[in-house]
This record gives structure tokens, C-alpha cells and sequence, in this order.
């Protein structure tokens, strides 16, 4: 096999030699020049050992564009340039997997993995295991199928059984080839798993590029990823220079029909053949790699017992930081595919695999001081300063220690040697502090009794754990509730946003939210960075805000525990707001997911003499206080009696557009899973709330695309 794949590349590199020395290749030699791109993306992509400089690579392909553009009946499927589309996608139909994707059992700690070691023995009868270790990779996991060698389809995850139909946006990763040779073993058909990542040094280049164009940098390697995937353009997607690991084999067709699902399900016997590549889950890999894929080759290791598994995994986790990409942990296969098979499943993880976690990002830093910051809500929220540390791939200089208990549960004290975690996305926490190391000048952390910005003596309810700023004027609360006022979810305000907010408000030209719709344009045309075309995006967008609905609005005004599915039902009781004066709290709770404190918090707020004269400065000034859905109602209704509820990331639909979209047809929408609940909606990476629906028979669980069929059914 060695052999053949250094003659083969010996020819490709004498035909990349050849054609580079052409200015103008003939037709004939076509195909030879779709080899030679073929064979140096290979050599760029897989190998990481590219063979000629990029613009020698440019110049090859644009003459394969330039012999497709006169010849356009020669072009292939699986030529270069079928990468990226002619058009936008406008949607990702669902589709299903041959093989069901199940997650994976894992586990923090070495005793677990002993543990799934003896199950796994007891399973087989064997005195001791075979297995195949290979990275856990922290990206988008893919299914892939190819058919008489060529890439048919790339699909999402989904729930596991169904996922999102992304093949347009596939092709654009270039580590993914259109075709491949399984043909050489016997397969017609295959179904391949593998992880979409984006690397350390494309994700620092790409939030580079942003940060010089003023754009949004993105989160972090995951999402960017997972988030590339959905995007509409496939040429946007072709930018982001994603890559792909392919590990796991996971159902395959012969030529001579037979099938074999490697998944543990019911099926024939794996295939044997010379290689004996179909035999092993590591013959697998290999299988992968001989047909261009980058399957895990240096980072995988086969071992004898679970001794050496615990060995090799510790290993490997002090040389994450090294990697390219990024990793969490390592997963453990039994590396006999028959085995895997006479081991089966449950009904939501293969029993033969297990994923080792690593450890949550930690570090140790000083505490040196603590600020008061002062919410919208009056709450007072201690923020620690610490020596700034890089953990988790951010610098750390400030963490959140929520309240005074949270303080003296900790016993944090200033000048303390703390130890803080940051475990993947998670904001960062302090999980102790080191009173053995505290030095002499250490001292308490003394919670103040008046508010830190308006000197107003603070409160705390019985229950809660968090003392407040009850002056509605303190300054704090005042810019905070403007900011969330103007913000995306509430008024919408477009232009507007909190520096905007702030700096009005320290200049003295805004001071509350009225102030919002009657500010002095000629002022602010004064000040450095307002030219006029921003002055008149300002303007439209205040004056466009007074048309919000009336939820919006009720949002908008920051009462304390109602969010934006709260607001919604609060608006749905009412043709007008100033109705909500005439509601009792016990009234307020008959209302859909209005419990005790929701409802105590409504009635205050509409009893309070100053809100109730914000609202009618707010109405003087041509604010939509009324509910126009009540009086004219334009939806159809064919989803009345019906309540929903959206979980995960979307494809297709903004989460606000689904739900405008059962409202707008009658139904209506709840805030957590309950015998009220009719229908969840699940997104990709649906978590508690699609575990929780699962055990109330009634919940009728469905994927985005069956949302939008039932829509359009009506």
C-alpha cells in the first residue's frame, strides 16, 4: 500500500512540475490538472506540507476555471472549483441519518473509566480490553455520505436522529474532499462522522481582520464553527477556513449490497478484507486517511487495559495547549468493531465508547480589590479585581462574587492567593481561596451598608441574598434602565446603545427615559463623531421605536423578574397598559406562568405613583400603549389553544421570528417545560429543557423544519 501511495504521489508531483512550466494547459490535459489541485489541497489541507506557494496553486485553478468556462460540459461534481456555490441557500431542510448519532457517557475522573472498564469486560468475557484513543474534539460534529466515491451529503447532528442538510456549505471546507476511493474497498456507500473546527492561529487571524473593519469578533473556536455551518452564503462560509476531522465509520454499503452499520445496531458482520482496515476501529481511521481524509493519525494510540488508557489520557492533557485546536478531553473506543457490536447500546450512548473529560481551566491570582456595582434594579453586585491571569484563552482580570454570602462562604479576604476555573465558555468563578498563603496586610471584605453611588441605605428581603438601592433616582439605576430601555430586545433603538446612553447622560443632555424622545439634537451635533447622517439615524430611529408593540414596551420598562415571554402574556391581558392598575395580584396570576413573585413585582410596579406617571409622559409623547393585536388581530388562529416553546440554536428562524410566528396564528408561548407545555421546538444544542420534556409523555418534541411544515400546513 506504501509503495502505491509514493508512486502515486511521485506521478502528482512530476504533473504539478509539468503543468506550472504551461501558460495556457490544453483541453486534453483537463482532467490531469483537476488531479494536480486535488492532490496539493491534499499536500495543504491534510498534510499540512503544502508542495507549491499559494499564488502557483491560484494561477493552476484559474485556468481549470477558464477550460471549465469555454467547456462547460466538462465540469464534474467533485471538480476544484464545485466548491462554493453560484447561489445562497435559503434554507436547511431537514434530513436523516442512516445511523443514529448517539452522545457519548463520559466522565471527569479516572475511577469511572476503571468502572466502564469492568462493565466492558463482563460484556465480552475477556480478561483485558483492546482500545483506541483519539482527541475529543471541541467543534461542530458532521455526518458525511458519499456514494460510488463522490460527497452526496453533509448534515448537522440535529438531535441525533435528524440533522440539518448543510452539503453547500460542506464543500466550502477544503480538508473534505468530493470524492474519495472507497471504491478500492469494496464500498459503495458510507456514512462518516467526524467535527468541523476552526484552528487557533484561523481564529486569532479572522478576529484580527474583524477588529480592523470595527466588526464583532467571534466568541470562541466552537461557535465559530457550529455558527459557520448555518450561515446562509457558502462563500462567507469558504472565508472562515474551517477544517475537518473525520473519526468514525459509521455505516457502509458493498458493492455486492451488503451493509454493515458500525454504530452497534443490528446488522451483518463487519467486512473483512486484505487489509483488515474494516475490522478495527483504528483500521477505520486508517481506512479515512488513505482516502484523503484528516483522520486522527499522530493523536490516536491503541493500548492494551485500562491502565494504559489512564496513563495515555493524562498525557495527552498536558499537551492540549499545544495542539492547533482546540480539545476537552479524549474518547476511549473498544477498538474491535465486532465487539462493539455484541456490546450494543443503551438508548442514548454506545456502550463500547466513553469520553474523558480534562480538568476545568484553572489558575491562581491575587484578589486585590473589590467595587460595588450598582443594577438597574437596584441590586448591588461585588465585582473582585484581580492580578490580571490567561486562563481558558482570555486574560482575567475581574470576577463577579455575586453577594455577601457568596463572600463569606469563600472567605475571601483582600490580598488572598485565589484559585479560579474557567471551564470552557463558562464566566470565569472563584472556587476557594488559600488561607495558609493569606499574607499579614490581608483583610476582610467589608459590604457596604449605603449605596456606593447615591449614598442611599441599602436593603435585603429575608429570602434573597442580595442587598438593593431602592431610590428609584439613584444615577446607577437610572442609565442602567436607559440602556436596557434602548436595547435590542426592548425599544429597539437602533444607533442609540449604552456608550451612547453614558456619555449623553454625563453630559447632562439626557436624565431619564422620557428625556429619550425629547433630546436636543442641536447639542448633540456639536459633539465630536455626530455628523449629520448619524444626528438623522438617531432621530428616525427614536421616532421609529414609539410604534414598538406593546410588549416591547412592557419589557422595556425593566420590571423586575419579567422577561420578554412574561411581557408577552402581560400584553395579551390587556387593550391598554394603564388596565394593569386595575389587576390584583391574584388576577395577574391566572395568567400563563405568572407565579407569586412575578405577580407581587407587576402590582407594585403599576402602584407605584412615579411609574405610573413615567408611562403617561411616555403616552404624551406617542408611545404605542395599547395593545393593537387585541383589536386587530391578523394572524389566522389555526394554532389557537396551542403552546409552544423554543429550545437551542435555530437554522432558519430568528428565535424572535418563530415565536412572532405562533402568536401572529394564535398560539401562545410559555417559559419552561410543564404539563401546559404542547409542543418544544429543538435547536441544535438543546440541553435541560429537551431532557426535562422527555419524561412528560404529552410534549409533543419536534425539530425546527416540522415547526415551519406545521405553519404551512395551516
Amino acid at each position: 500500500m506504501a509503495h502505491s501511495a509514493d508512486k502515486a504521489a511521485e506521478i502528482n508531483i512530476a504533473a504539478t512540475t509539468a503543468l506550472l512550466k504551461v501558460k495556457n494547459i490544453p483541453f486534453e490535459d483537463i482532467e490531469r490538472l483537476r488531479d494536480v489541485l486535488r492532490y496539493n489541497e491534499y499536500r495543504y489541507y491534510i498534510l499540512n506540507d503544502p508542495l507549491i506557494a499559494d499564488a502557483e496553486y491560484d494561477g493552476l485553478y484559474k485556468q481549470l476555471q477558464h477550460l471549465e468556462a469555454e467547456n462547460p460540459g466538462s465540469i464534474t461534481p467533485d471538480s476544484p472549483t464545485q466548491r462554493v456555490g453560484q447561489g445562497l441557500s435559503k434554507d436547511f431542510p431537514t434530513v436523516q441519518h442512516l445511523v443514529p448519532m448517539l452522545s457519548l457517557e463520559n466522565s471527569y475522573n479516572a475511577d469511572d473509566l476503571v468502572d466502564w472498564d469492568r462493565k466492558a469486560r463482563e460484556l465480552t468475557g475477556l480478561e483485558i480490553m483492546t482500545y483506541c484513543i483519539e482527541p475529543k474534539f471541541d467543534g461542530a460534529s458532521i455526518s458525511l455520505i458519499y456514494e460510488n466515491d463522490l460527497l452526496v451529503r453533509g448534515v448537522t447532528r440535529g438531535d441525533g436522529v435528524e440533522g440539518e442538510d448543510i452539503t453547500t456549505n460542506i464543500r466550502q471546507v477544503r480538508s473534505i474532499p468530493l470524492r474519495a476511493p472507497f471504491s478500492q474497498y469494496g464500498i459503495q456507500q458510507i456514512e462518516i462522522r467526524g467535527e468541523i473546527i476552526m484552528s487557533k492561529a484561523a481564529f486569532q487571524k479572522y478576529n484580527d481582520q474583524q477588529a480592523e473593519q470595527g466588526l464583532a469578533a467571534l466568541a470562541n473556536p466552537r461557535n465559530a464553527a457550529s455558527g459557520s455551518l448555518r450561515m446562509k452564503d457558502p462563500r462567507e462560509v469558504a472565508k472562515r477556513n474551517l477544517e475537518a476531522f473525520l473519526y468514525h465509520v459509521s455505516f457502509y454499503t458493498m458493492t455486492d449490497g451488503r451493509q454493515f452499520a458500525v454504530d452497534g445496531q443490528p446488522g451483518e458482520e463487519p467486512v473483512h478484507n486484505k487489509q483488515h482496515l474494516l475490522d478495527t476501529h483504528s483500521g477505520t481511521l486508517q481506512l479515512l486517511w488513505n482516502c484523503g481524509f484528516r483522520s486522527p493519525q499522530k493523536e490516536r494510540q491503541v493500548v492494551k487495559g485500562i491502565d494504559e488508557v489512564i496513563k495515555h489520557v493524562h498525557d495527552f492533557e498536558e499537551l492540549r495547549d499545544t495542539l492547533p485546536y482546540e480539545i476537552d478531553g479524549m474518547v476511549i473506543k473498544v477498538n474491535d468493531l465486532a465487539l462493539q457490536d455484541d456490546m450494543g447500546m443503551t438508548t442514548h450512548h454506545p456502550r463500547w465508547a466513553m469520553a474523558f473529560k480534562f480538568k476545568a481551566r484553572q489558575a491562581t491570582t491575587v484578589l486585590r480589590s473589590v467595587e460595588f456595582q450598582v443594577g438597574r434594579t437596584g441590586a448591588v453586585t461585588p465585582v473582585a479585581k484581580l492580578d490580571p491571569v490567561f486562563i481558558g484563552g482570555v486574560t482575567v482580570s475581574s470576577i463577579s462574587i455575586h453577594n455577601e454570602e457568596y463572600i463569606k462562604e469563600k472567605d475571601l479576604h483582600l490580598g488572598d492567593t485565589v484559585l479560579i476555573e474557567r471551564a470552557g465558555d463558562v464566566i470565569p468563578q472563584i472556587v476557594k481561596s488559600f488561607p495558609e498563603l493569606r499574607p499579614a496586610h490581608a483583610h476582610n471584605i467589608h459590604f457596604p451598608k449605603n449605596c456606593p453611588v447615591c449614598n442611599s441605605e441599602l436593603f435585603k428581603e429575608a429570602e434573597e441574598a442580595v442587598w438593593r438601592c431602592i431610590n428609584l433616582e439613584c444615577p446607577a439605576q437610572v442609565v442602567e434602565r436607559m440602556i436596557h430601555f434602548v436595547s435590542k430586545d426592548a425599544m429597539d433603538i437602533k444607533s442609540f446603545g449604552e456608550a451612547n446612553v453614558r456619555k449623553f447622560y454625563e453630559l447632562g443632555l439626557l436624565k431619564d427615559i422620557p428625556g429619550i424622545y425629547t433630546l436636543d439634537f442641536d447639542a448633540i451635533s456639536k459633539l465630536e463623531g455626530f455628523g449629520k447622517k448619524s444626528i438623522d439615524n438617531l432621530r428616525s430611529a427614536i421616532e421609529a421605536s414609539k410604534q414598538q408593540p406593546l410588549h416591547r414596551l412592557i419589557y422595556a420598562l425593566g420590571i423586575r423578574f419579567v422577561g420578554e415571554t412574561t411581557a408577552k402574556t402581560v400584553a395579551n391581558a390587556v387593550h391598554e397598559l394603564f388596565e394593569l392598575e386595575n389587576k390584583t395580584e391574584e388576577d395577574l396570576q391566572q395568567l400563563e406562568d405568572i407565579g407569586v413573585k412575578v405577580a407581587q413585582s407587576i402590582y407594585k410596579f403599576f402602584h407605584n405613583e412615579q411609574n405610573i406617571h413615567l408611562l403617561k409622559q411616555l403616552e404624551a409623547l406617542g408611545l404605542q400603549l395599547k395593545n393593537q393585536k387585541s383589536t386587530a388581530q391578523t394572524g389566522k388562529d389555526t394554532l389557537h389553544g396551542q403552546t409552544f416553546l423554543f429550545t437551542g440554536t435555530l437554522a432558519q428562524l430568528k428565535r424572535s421570528d418563530a415565536e412572532a410566528m405562533v402568536e401572529a396564528n394564535g398560539g401562545k408561548l410559555v417559559s419552561g417545560v410543564s404539563s401546559k407545555l404542547n409542543f418544544l421546538v429543538v435547536g441544535e444544542d438543546a440541553g435541560s429543557k429537551l431532557e426535562k420534556a422527555k419524561k412528560i409523555n404529552t410534549i409533543k418534541i419536534i425539530t425546527e423544519q416540522q415547526f415551519i411544515d406545521i405553519l404551512a400546513q395551516q
